[in-house]
């Protein structure tokens, strides 16, 4: 059997992981990943924050000091060792980088940087030094292994997971190719309930624990002050249409993102939405749904994890994680870049296209590969 270092997050989903691979008679070594201090700074005069032993349905983030007991629980539960990964100098990188793509008028997506960096970069790292073969992880994703024809195997294939209403495929796509015979992802196979189900056969502690939302790192609704504190102010400026009317003004480009209808505090009697942000003059501009972009992209910091062609291939790109993909011919620009063009853009479009959010191809339900939006404008 493998020796095989998991991620457990102190969820339900790491949990059942844990307890799979136990099962399966491996050599299993427990990690939580600790990120360091909040963010933010508390307000001045703020009570310090209790947390409760029984979070509330949705609760923040994945990183808490009661995720880290629940996770130190399931692993005695288990008889496997858990150890907690100091990674706080990594988490500020990912920090750094939400605050900075906020600044410049996009929309990040930190728990994707996450995904690339961390979970299967840095816990790579430790697998090296404890002798481990393998990491796995809680993700709703497959990994399809294809018939060898010859003494060396083939890469594994990452698929959209079985329960595609919890996919999270889409998050992996910057795992490097050859990382991809080192990963395990045992509940990929499984639905969300079958999981839940698992785990209160086991008495897992997590059994019946709410899923994490939001971010880890900042509470919910917080961002624009944490960007304003990082980068030394708010970026206040006009709202204006699309033909350089000044309508209002806002308090900061980091309260809005492409595509957003509510919280503009503006009204004309006609619905509204964020065409386009101006980072440079601090301007948001606003019109109707109609204007809103969705014929095509073009991405950066591109990963491919299967083999594509070099010329303009019809692939499906998604750009959001809770939206379905559309269909698109993507065409490659050099190694680090690609553009896609959305050939139903009005009748299948995958809603706005938003700079700083993935962009991710797929071919059915295989996994390609995936880069950062940059504009949503194409050549």
């Amino acid at each position: 059997m493998s020796r095989i270092v998991i991620a457990m997050s102190g969820g339900v989903d790491s949990s059942v992981t844990a307890s799979l691979l136990v099962e399966a008679g491996h050599d299993c070594i427990g990690v939580f990943m600790r990120h360091g201090q909040p963010a933010l700074p508390k307000p001045s005069g703020a009570l310090p924050i209790v947390e409760a032993s029984n979070p509330k349905p949705g609760h923040q983030g994945c990183c808490s000091v009661t995720d880290a007991l629940d996770a130190r629980r399931v692993a005695e539960h288990l008889g496997i060792p858990l150890y907690p990964l100091d990674l706080t100098e990594d988490f500020e990188k990912i920090i750094d980088t939400f605050v900075t793509e906020y600044g410049a008028g996009r929309t990040p997506n930190p728990c994707v940087r996450c995904n690339q960096w961390i979970k299967f970069g840095r816990l790579f790292d430790y697998a090296d030094a404890v002798g481990a073969t393998h990491v796995a992880t809680g993700h709703y994703a497959r990994l399809v292994h294809s018939q060898t024809s010859g003494s060396v195997p083939a890469i594994p294939e990452i698929h959209r997971g079985h329960d595609v209403s919890r996919d999270q495929s889409y998050v992996l796509f910057g795992i490097t190719p050859d990382r991809l015979a080192r990963m395990m992802l045992p509940i990929g196979e499984l639905t969300k309930s079958e999981v839940r189900s698992h785990a209160d056969r086991l008495g897992l502690v997590t059994a019946t624990k709410p899923d994490s939302q939001e971010i880890c790192f900042v509470p919910p609704g917080e961002h624009p002050r944490l960007v304003a504190h990082r980068l030394g102010g708010s970026r206040a400026g006009d709202i204006i249409d699309t033909s350089g009317s000044v309508l209002g003004h806002h308090s900061g480009i980091e309260h809005f993102t492409i595509g957003q209808r509510q919280g503009l505090g503006i009204a004309i009697g006609s619905p509204l939405y964020v065409i386009r942000i101006e980072p440079e003059t601090y301007r948001v501009v606003v019109g109707p749904k109609s204007e809103l972009p969705l014929q095509g992209l073009i991405a950066d910091e591109v990963s491919w994890v299967a083999d594509v062609p070099t010329t303009p291939f019809e692939c499906l790109v998604q750009c959001r994680a809770q939206r379905p993909p559309a269909k698109a011919i993507v065409t490659r620009k050099g190694d680090q870049q690609f553009e896609a063009h959305f050939l139903e853009p009005t009748v299948h479009a995958p809603g706005p296209i938003t700079p700083g959010q993935p962009a991710v191809c797929y071919d059915n339900t295989h996994l390609l590969g995936g880069g950062w939006i940059v504009t949503h404008e194409t050549t």
